[in-house]
């Protein structure tokens, strides 16, 4: 949710705390065709603005947690007050590890926050490299639990691969966590807020693009099939479809605001958050679910 590094905040938020499904499209530039999913809408229930803003996420472990979401209101004091005050759209493994991507205004690192399976908070900063921008939309780790996808704010080509946090063993709280590969992607992606993995080679994204012209449509739900599961030893291609407009209903008019996104492989079911534009943001803000057909 970043121009720059700074959060780029609903109005009406900043003021509280300080239809249709377009035709499938794609450019595919020397990538072989992919089937691109059906996503239909099944439902929705309201995003509260202070908490619910920003991502989501499914937690399988343990058995019968609750869905898990962030937004400006779930940032700890003691963690905004080191001045990471921006977090971005979380993910959890398998085994029950859960991870907030966080972001500052100072810029030079990122920092992702990370619960253990226990409870025990940990958190693991990321030195930027050369070129690399100082936002930290989202994570999303992959099936096999040891790697994580990360993105950047902005019309990109690359999706960033790190070892992930508190579950591969190379990594510690003491140490700088860094980037280990790159997703090549085979077409331009603006503003992504947030991806999944639905198998170990696909990803779905959710898109706040503005402008609409990479895709024809503006608030695209992508999706990258990629050529194998994100690792730390070699860079990955990924072929980028765009499937439909995320829903913009408001009872307000005005910009809307995609955010985050979460896949549940146990009931198959696809969320994603768009924030409503003007005052409507307090009143019909909505967590939108998606089935495949």
């Amino acid at each position: 949710m970043r121009t720059t590094a700074r959060q780029r905040c609903h109005p009406v938020l900043a003021g509280l705390v300080t239809l249709a499904t377009a035709a499938v499209l794609s450019v595919v530039t020397g990538a072989p065709a992919t089937a691109a999913d059906t996503w239909n809408e099944v439902g929705s229930d309201r995003a509260d603005p202070l908490t619910e803003s920003q991502g989501l996420a499914s937690v399988e472990v343990p058995a019968g947690s609750p869905n898990r979401y962030t937004g400006i209101g779930t940032i700890p004091v003691g963690v905004s007050s080191r001045g990471w005050n921006h977090v971005g759209d979380p993910d959890t493994s398998y085994d029950g590890h859960y991870i907030e991507p966080y972001q500052s205004d100072s810029g030079g690192s990122k920092m992702f926050r990370v619960q253990a399976p226990g409870g025990g908070w940990s958190e693991y900063v990321h030195a930027l490299n050369a070129g690399e921008a100082p936002n930290n939309s989202f994570v999303a780790v992959t099936p096999g639990g040891s790697w994580m996808v990360s993105g950047e704010y902005g019309t990109m080509d690359r999706l960033l691969v790190f070892p992930t946090p508190g579950v591969n063993p190379a990594t510690s709280p003491g140490a700088n966590l860094p980037q280990v590969s790159t997703v090549r992607l085979d077409h331009g992606v603006r503003d992504v807020q947030g991806c999944d993995f639905v198998t170990s080679t696909r990803l779905l994204c959710s898109s706040d693009d503005p402008a609409g012209t990479l895709f024809g449509i503006t608030k695209p739900l992508l999706q990258i099939d990629l050529t194998a599961e994100p690792n730390g030893t070699a860079d990955v291609s990924g072929h980028v479809t765009a499937l439909r407009q995320l829903p913009l209903r408001s009872s307000c008019s005005g910009t809307f605001e995609a955010e985050g996104i979460d896949y549940d492989r146990r009931t198959g079911t696809l969320r994603v958050v768009v924030v409503s534009p003007g005052f409507c943001v307090l009143t019909d803000s909505k967590t939108y679910r998606f089935t495949r057909s």
